[in-house]
């Protein structure tokens, strides 16, 4: 049996609406994540696809809609809130509390006109991804399974339906507090505030010491997400959790050859959500999130954005700081020495006028201590590798070791996934499972999976990535 022991639930009834899960046709399972279950304390033969669409809701569950708001491409959305998720409940295991969502449960009265189910690519897409994720060491969501739901769903064409179901240390977003603030409801932002200090953050104290926090772990995030290439492709208020996981996992994407402004998604026309964007947009929704916690801070507006002034401009040092730790590693640096910088920007510029590989680049840095191959404009290498070394030579212990343990052989490539997908609607899901195993140790070599390593050939790079919905 689950053991639910459900807080969110208890909060105020204008925190979500209870919903269950709209039931399915004929459900199929396809995954389930075991170690994940057993950490959560759950047994793994009672995730069964009845579960894992909804059609049984489990003992103690307590299914409900959380409602939120947002700023999407940097524009006021107003409400939004859950249009096709359902949070089953909390379950506390090896690591601490956890929510179980549905997602592709149906709709519920935030589904916006849509109908709140999900095709099986998304579902697979962030079931690789989420758990790619975990296993390079960057906080995220989790996948704990996946079902075929035996019934169609219409995106340009009919197209399988599918559930996730998802784990997160908690939905709190910062659409979350912008709900409330928008409404004008102190009393819920109060409760919000110290239910969210509560789960996340006990140490801290108060608005300010939420904006903090909240800002230290984003920080260490994004500087994470960089350090693999990674691009979330939607950074709306509404997909940035206050617990510091990485959520959403829309049209994200993992960079091939190395372009700091790289876009994936195809609705980020202007390039907002770059690659090299995201410390910035990470900062802009932390300043919203500080707009949302003024009349908690001081009855004084004045007073009250100052202080939340005061504690946002200490994001870029913390941003710097990160960043650098992420990076110096990458390089094989355990000290911080004043030219790190410059170091690190110097590869990073000769990379980009290679449009070398992000991740072999690395990796043969960490392999052999030569990137050569990848770093080709005339002199670039040779000009940059001296200064490295002798670097290097001042470091203690094995740099090689900490490089090896940074730099992943494998990611999940967008070609490799679009692969996957088309393979899994031709009902073979024989790429999903390879994929999830190579991945589960990206910092292995697997030579029986040197072709997962690969960059894709000519004619199979993917340019676009597209939101799940």
């Amino acid at each position: 049996m689950i053991a639910f022991d459900n807080t969110y639930a208890r909060l105020p009834a204008r925190f979500y609406t209870r919903q269950a899960p709209v039931p399915v046709a004929q459900p199929e399972r396809i995954v389930v994540n075991e170690a994940l279950a057993r950490e959560l304390g759950i047994d793994p033969a009672e995730i069964s696809a009845e579960l894992l669409t909804g059609n049984v809701v489990p003992e103690g569950a307590e299914p409900l809609a959380q409602v939120y708001s947002g700023h999407q491409f940097g524009n006021w959305a107003g409400q939004l809130g859950d249009g096709r998720a359902i949070l089953l409940g909390e379950v506390v295991g090896a690591r601490g509390r956890r929510d179980i969502v549905l997602k592709g449960a149906g709709r519920t009265p935030y589904s916006r006109g849509g109908d709140g189910r999900a095709w099986l690519g998304p579902v697979l897409r962030e079931y690789v991804v989420s758990e790619a994720m975990a296993a390079l060491g960057i906080p995220t969501t989790r996948a704990l399974g996946a079902a075929l739901t035996g019934e169609e769903v219409i995106r340009e064409r009919p197209l399988p339906g599918a559930v996730l179901a998802r784990v997160a240390a908690s939905h709190i977003r910062v659409g979350s507090f912008q709900h409330f603030a928008a409404a004008g409801d102190r009393e819920a932002l109060a409760v919000l505030t110290d239910y969210t200090l509560a789960r996340h953050y006990p140490e801290a104290e108060g608005p300010l010491g939420l904006l903090e926090a909240a800002m230290r772990s984003q920080a260490d995030l994004v500087a994470r997400w960089l350090g693999v290439g990674f691009i979330h492709g939607v950074m709306n208020t509404d997909n940035m959790a206050l617990s510091g996981e990485t959520i959403d996992y829309g049209p994200c994407a993992f960079m091939d050859a190395f372009n700091p402004a790289q876009v994936y998604s195809s609705i980020d026309h202007l390039g907002r959500y770059a690659w090299n964007a995201q410390p910035g947009i990470a900062q802009w929704n932390l300043a919203r999130l500080a707009e949302a916690l003024l009349v908690l801070i001081d009855a004084d507006e004045q007073a009250a954005v100052a202080a939340a002034g005061e504690v946002l401009a200490g994001f870029g040092e913390m941003f710097e700081r990160a960043h650098l730790a992420v990076f110096r590693a990458k390089l094989g640096l355990q000290r911080a020495e004043p030219g790190d910088k410059a170091l690190i920007e110097g590869l990073l510029g000769r990379m980009a006028s290679s449009r070398a590989d992000f991740t072999l680049t690395f990796r043969a840095l960490a392999s052999t201590g030569d990137a050569s191959a990848y770093i080709t404009d005339p002199g670039a290498w040779e000009s940059w590798a001296p200064d490295w070394r002798a670097r290097l030579a001042r470091e203690a212990g094995d740099p090689g070791r900490i490089m090896r343990a940074t730099n992943p052989a494998f990611i999940p490539r967008n070609h490799q996934l679009e692969a996957m997908i088309e393979a899994a609607l031709e009902g073979d899901f024989a790429p999903f499972h390879r994929l999830c195993s190579v991945l589960a140790r990206p910092f292995d070599d697997q030579p029986e999976a040197r072709d997962l390593a690969l960059p894709p050939k000519p004619g199979e790079e993917i340019r676009q990535t597209f939101c799940g919905t």
